[in-house]
């Protein structure tokens, strides 16, 4: 006899999955510069307009109607091309479990964006993981060389998230030359704002869904726009592709207000811009200031610069120094903050040396 009681089963690899683990906040004295968060307040007229958001007795709207609206009208697309979620990794997490299941491929570079593997691993497919070049880039031709009859979809992260480079237009284009029809692509911009290459892909200004219907291109409001604790984040392509996501997407996950901060987001778009210069300008000053103390720094276009070490004692000296940053095996990504933090991110790079 046991008091043990007899728990319900759980796919293995589900129970061995490490659950996600998210920055902890730094001490007043510090910096939390773990998460990629934009350290500004949110745009005028956000808090208001949440703060007007208040009918808590009834679902929100299911489409996010006006958002897809005004960001259809924003980007000149059909409101159906526009697919409303919790964040782009809700939308992520949408499109892979439509589209790979069980003896199913999924290939992206490595490292990319932490949650690409368990997003697949929980859709039922299989990673396919793609170093990524020296200079922390995106191997295409690895990618497209990767490709099998197994192949569902595959990730492409510009910038790169943890590493920062871009993928080109002109890789991308031959890149999709080589990728079948049939195989969902999914162009992970998350961090578009902050690109400064005219090199770079920009999959709405291109519009390469139009020529390649099997392109899906994501972004969010939680980066360049600040909204993070709100969730919400959008996807723009073919109408019928976007179906599987409105399929397998978790209902209602949009509120009012995240869809209410988003719209009064959009109002300000010149205080955005504005916003994004100044972090661009602190990460390439502290990207120049590293490199100064003789690290390799690759050139980053997101709101982020990396580290690249697989000493573990580089991590712990930023804890020592009450800065909240983000370990991986493969280096230390550390997110663009408050103007007083570059010095003490510089001061603690420069002990390691």
């Amino acid at each position: 006899m046991t008091d043990t009681p007899v728990l319900p089963r759980i796919r293995p690899e589900i129970a061995a999955l490490p659950p996600y683990r998210q920055g902890r906040p730094a001490d007043s004295t510090g910096f939390k510069l773990s998460s990629n968060e934009n350290p500004f307040d949110p745009l005028p007229g956000v808090i208001d307009a949440v703060r007007g958001a208040v009918t808590l007795n009834r679902y929100p709207d299911a489409t996010a109607g006006r958002l897809r609206a005004a960001l259809g009208a924003r980007y000149g697309v059909d409101p159906d091309q526009v697919l409303i979620g919790a964040g782009s990794v809700s939308l992520l997490a949408g499109f892979l479990q439509a589209a790979a299941g069980p003896g199913d491929e999924v290939i992206y570079a490595w490292r990319s964006f932490e949650a690409y593997p368990s997003l697949t691993l929980v859709a039922g497919g299989t990673s396919v993981q793609v170093p990524n070049r020296p200079d922390g880039g995106h191997d295409l031709q690895a990618m497209a060389a990767a490709i099998t009859e197994r192949t569902r979809c595959i990730l492409v992260c510009s910038p790169n998230n943890p590493t920062g480079p871009i993928v080109t237009s002109a890789e991308f284009g031959e890149f999709l030359a080589q990728v079948p029809s049939d195989v969902l692509v999914l162009l992970d911009e998350a961090y578009a704002e902050f690109v400064t290459d005219d090199e770079a892909v920009d999959g709405i200004a291109e519009r390469v869904f139009d020529a390649h219907p099997n392109v899906v291109v994501l972004r969010t409001f939680s980066k360049a726009y600040g909204l993070a604790a709100l969730r919400v984040g959008y996807a723009i392509g073919h109408s019928r592709v976007l179906d599987g996501a409105r399929a397998t997407q978790m209902p209602l996950s949009v509120t009012e207000q995240a869809e209410e901060a988003a719209l009064a987001s959009l109002a300000h778009e010149d205080e955005m811009a504005e916003r994004v210069r100044t972090l661009i300008d602190r990460r390439d000053r502290l990207a120049a200031q590293l490199r100064d103390t003789g690290w390799d720094i690759p050139v980053s276009h997101g709101n982020f610069v990396w580290l690249p070490t697989t000493d573990p004692s580089v991590a712990a000296a930023f804890d020592a120094a009450g800065i909240v940053v983000r370990p991986f095996p493969e280096g230390v990504r550390i997110s663009v903050g408050e103007e007083e933090s570059i010095a003490r991110v510089v001061e603690v790079v420069g002990t390691l040396a």
